[in-house]
């Protein structure tokens, strides 16, 4: 829930209610993400996690990059800015090590990638539990031999960007229910199950299948304490919006959200390129949403989101709860 949705408020809340709340360090400085957790822990004695973006290797090829910049400048000067420069840079990675091995929250959770050993070996020392998102079985088995203390089975359905670790390659469009099934039997580690899950129906159903906990982030965006754009929270329930899709015309990197006319837009021509892409949509993306429109501005979305409802995090909670 990187850019904005996840806040302090809504992480404790969570944690406080019986589950484990998450604070998204992605797009932070490691400043931000020490305050944060600061915050959190004086919000609430419970556990709760940290989510990091593993970084990898540029992949952008610049001429896409250049061809996709002129393509963005209609939409640039709609709200009269710029397209953003198209940099790299990793997130800020060593330093937000630093911070999670310092504060040492219960969980430390990874997406894109598997970090080195080296990495997981350092937390683990600290007491922290070293969470791997996988969206594939060879994903599962690689996080397993890195030392993963458990996994996070993202399936297609989940909204936001996919944690799969070949950003370029095609999207594995195995349902949540039988990737499930499949990692289980790969790998012997605890697995937690995440995609388009907004009911306490779906929840039994996977801890039954085999999932020790679920994980939820479509369901808590329009969460009291969460810190979703007013522009994403109405759109959420807009009858306009009507389905997902998967797109990387909004960060040069496939992710799941509403259906709008940006993606209509860019979806066929828009390059693999993360955070190039990030950065180049982020002033448009930006300037959107505070004029209040939906169509220019990434609404990241599970496909359960049609099933999500307002309240406090604590009320959301009790209706995920079997």
């Amino acid at each position: 829930m990187a850019g904005g949705p996840s806040t302090p408020e809504l992480a404790a809340a969570v944690s406080s209610g019986g589950g484990v709340g998450f604070l998204a360090a992605g797009y932070k400085t490691a400043e931000q993400v020490e305050s944060e957790m600061k915050r959190t822990r004086e919000l609430t004695s419970a556990p709760f996690g940290v989510n990091l973006f593993v970084p990898q290797a540029s992949f952008a090829d610049p001429a896409g990059l250049s061809d996709y910049a002129a393509e963005l400048g209609l939409d640039a000067r709609r709200y009269g800015v710029d397209v953003g420069h198209p940099k790299f840079d990793d997130d800020d990675w060593d330093n937000k090590l630093d911070v999670v091995q310092s504060l040492a929250p219960a969980v430390v959770s990874f997406t894109f990638d598997v970090p080195e050993a080296s990495v997981v070996k350092r937390l683990q020392e600290s007491g922290i539990s070293v969470l791997m998102t996988v969206t594939t079985v060879a994903e599962a088995v690689a996080a397993a031999e890195a030392g993963a203390d458990a996994l996070c089975v993202q399936g297609p359905e989940a909204g936001g960007h996919r944690g799969t670790f070949q950003a370029t390659a095609p999207i594995d469009e195995t349902p949540l229910g039988p990737l499930l099934e499949q990692v289980l039997k790969a790998v012997e580690l605890p697995v937690i199950a995440a995609g388009g899950i907004a009911t306490s129906a779906e929840v039994a159903r996977l801890l039954a299948n085999g999932a020790i906990a679920v994980q939820a982030g479509t369901a808590f965006l329009r969460a009291a304490e969460a810190g979703t754009r007013p522009v994403h929270r109405a759109a959420l329930s807009a009858p306009e919006f009507t389905t997902t899709r998967m797109t990387r015309a909004f960060s040069g990197r496939y992710a799941r959200g509403l259906y709008n006319a940006f993606m209509k837009d860019h979806d066929p021509s828009a390059p693999a390129g993360y955070p190039e892409v990030h950065h180049m949509t982020t002033p448009i993306r930006a300037a959107a949403a505070k004029a209040g429109d939906p169509h220019r501005v990434n609404l990241w979305a599970g496909t359960g989101y049609d099933r999500t409802i307002e309240g406090t995090a604590m009320q959301i909670l009790q209706t995920l709860t079997p």
